[in-house]
């Protein structure tokens, strides 16, 4: 339990890392803020595969891949439903100009807000490996899902700041999106240790979550300002990494 709730703080903490740089880096280039999130889509792709989608085909025994199948379905139609209710990411950031004439703070809340709910499935899918008890498949999960955190709480700083919010109150939204992390990655701990039968469908749940923001939010962001080619290398390149983690784990 106690590595759990470490992992927990420490999945909900990159955001606030994140948003710390972002204080000091204001003007971080899009090139390089794209860099860095196709690396962690490719580390959170690699994760939610190995970690997630080929352990719930493990756990589900004879009818294995028709529980895979439709977990993956459920958490991808649970996130499309969130998105009718709340904005895209990569539609909400925009260029710099866009930010400028578009920086008012309901924009800004709504942004923000969008960020915390599609926080809360990423943080449900690292408890629900740490619930699986593969510590090692659980930490590659977590640790994929807090590089990914790090750009985002970096996201959040400048249009905060260009619509008035303090610093201090700036500072306090980004820890909230993170503390929604660390809610459901012990949402996803205790639900499966205590019916472990859903195990297989959580897994697969989980995994459907995260291929969901990959696809719908991580790329479409990454190539919204030129930088495609270095998006996708970047993306291989956190893939391979995963991959070669996994394979040294064991």
């Amino acid at each position: 339990m106690e590595m759990v709730l470490l992992t927990a703080l420490g999945v909900g903490g990159a955001t606030v890392i994140g948003a710390l740089i972002g204080f000091l880096f204001k003007n971080v280039s899009h090139k390089f803020s794209d860099i860095v999130l196709s690396f962690a889509a490719g580390v959170m792709l690699a994760a939610a595969v190995l970690g997630l989608v080929i352990p719930s085909l493990e756990y589900g025994g004879k009818w294995g891949i028709l529980i895979t199948v439709a977990g993956i379905f459920v958490g991808a139609i649970c996130l499309n439903f969130v998105d009718k209710l709340v904005p895209h990411l990569h539609k909400l950031m925009g260029t710099d100009e866009e930010k400028h004439h578009n920086a008012n703070l309901n924009k800004v809340l709504l942004f923000v807000m969008a960020i915390a709910i599609h926080n809360l499935p990423e943080g449900i899918a690292a408890g629900v490996g740490f619930g699986s008890g593969n510590t090692a498949q659980a930490l590659i999960i977590a640790g994929g899902i807090a590089l990914q955190n790090v750009p985002e709480g970096m996201v959040i700083i400048g249009p905060m700041l260009a619509a008035g919010v303090s610093k201090k109150k700036t500072f306090f939204i980004a820890l909230i999106t993170g503390l929604v992390e660390v809610v459901g990655t012990l949402i996803g701990y205790f639900a499966v240790r205590i019916a472990s039968a859903i195990l297989p469908f959580a897994l697969a749940f989980a995994g459907g979550t995260m291929l969901y923001v990959i696809s719908d939010e991580m790329i479409p962001e990454t190539h919204a300002h030129g930088s495609e080619r270095g998006a996708t290398y970047a993306l291989l390149i956190g893939f391979c990494f995963m991959l070669v983690m996994d394979f040294l784990l064991g």
